[in-house]
């Protein structure tokens, strides 16, 4: 009994007792504690990694979204302070009154490429007014791919008049009327030229295709390289109306304004391409250059045929289809 008691008996509170047996817990809760405060040290640096990546990756895709400098891009080439750049070159502006319009064109000279802009057309009566966005090479057997805006009374929509010009021959104008009324807010329009072709998009719904069908005698812009233009002119003697309509100079000055320039392009400099000599044969990648090979899917080719049943109020090679024996030159398998 009493060596059973004593074997019973609490044992002594000296720390030379519990001293050994603390110190793998020490130790435990030491590591445990380096090990907490190093992961916390980590994951602090990683979130803060992350949310500058986020932040920066955001900031990135919001540039993209927003465009080219303006002021980096564009020469204002007449009016005589009619056209204005603001906002640090987010914003770029063309007047018109009665004295002089106005215009600007890129710096840069492009052989193929995507082009587009967003354009706020000149609100209320527009009638007499031209407001365009085109490309231009230049001499007399120039090339030409057109977006023109004719303006019109209040109320009623503008007319979108697109044309392709191969050296120097132009006959190949469609027009249209937009689905929306273009001077309540910005809309996109995209030129994509390449050697298959040229598609005109209004935010992002192709309205018109013109293919390369030089195989069969019909010219192509090709080998003249252009710089983006645009102006806005008084144009009162066919603008409206084929010209019925004038200009009411009470409503000056006129404005268009534009923003979010950007290009997917092959820049053209002292005769070199950015996209190399072979470019002609489609030596990029689709996945890379999806503005090179692009062509309208089943999809684009059915929202095509919307705009040009319900929208297109005018097309050249229809009309001389319908006034005249035979089809000109220039319509011929073209469109």
């Amino acid at each position: 009994m009493g060596t059973n008691s004593r074997k019973l008996k609490p044992p002594s509170s000296s720390s030379s007792y519990y001293l050994p047996r603390c110190i793998p817990l020490l130790l435990f809760l030491a590591v445990f504690a380096l090990l907490f405060f190093f992961n916390i040290d980590t994951f602090v640096s990683r979130t803060k990694s992350i949310a500058l990546h986020t932040f920066s990756e955001q900031s990135r895709l919001l540039m993209n979204a927003e465009g080219g400098n303006l002021q980096h891009e564009f020469d204002i080439t007449w009016g005589d302070g009619r056209a204005k750049i603001h906002n640090n070159g987010g914003l770029l502006t063309l007047s018109l009154d009665q004295n002089s319009g106005s215009g600007f064109r890129s710096r840069k000279e492009y052989l193929f490429g995507k082009i587009e802009i967003q354009i706020k057309l000149i609100a209320g009566n527009s009638a007499g007014t031209v407001t365009t966005y085109y490309l231009s090479s230049e001499g007399e057997t120039h090339d030409e791919i057109d977006f023109e805006f004719l303006g019109n009374s209040s109320g009623d929509p503008y007319t979108l008049h697109t044309n392709v010009y191969c050296q120097g021959k132009g006959n190949r104008e469609q027009q249209f009327f937009l689905w929306f009324d273009p001077t309540l807010d910005f809309h996109t329009y995209s030129i994509n030229w390449n050697p298959k072709g040229i598609i005109f998009f209004v935010d992002g719904t192709p309205i018109r295709e013109f293919k390369n069908l030089g195989s069969n005698g019909i010219p192509f812009p090709k080998n003249q390289p252009m710089r983006v233009y645009s102006s806005l002119w008084n144009a009162d003697d066919w603008a409206t109306q084929g010209g019925l309509v004038k200009t009411d100079w009470t409503k000056a000055p006129f404005t268009a304004s534009y923003r979010n320039y950007k290009a997917e392009a092959c820049v053209m400099s002292g005769g070199i391409s950015s996209c190399g000599s072979r470019f002609s044969a489609l030596n990029l990648t689709e996945k890379s250059n999806s503005w090179v090979t692009e062509k309208l899917n089943s999809t684009g080719m059915e929202r095509l045929k919307w705009v040009q049943k319900n929208h297109m109020v005018y097309n050249y090679c229809v009309d001389k289809m319908r006034f005249q024996e035979g089809l000109p030159p220039e319509c011929k398998m073209s469109s």
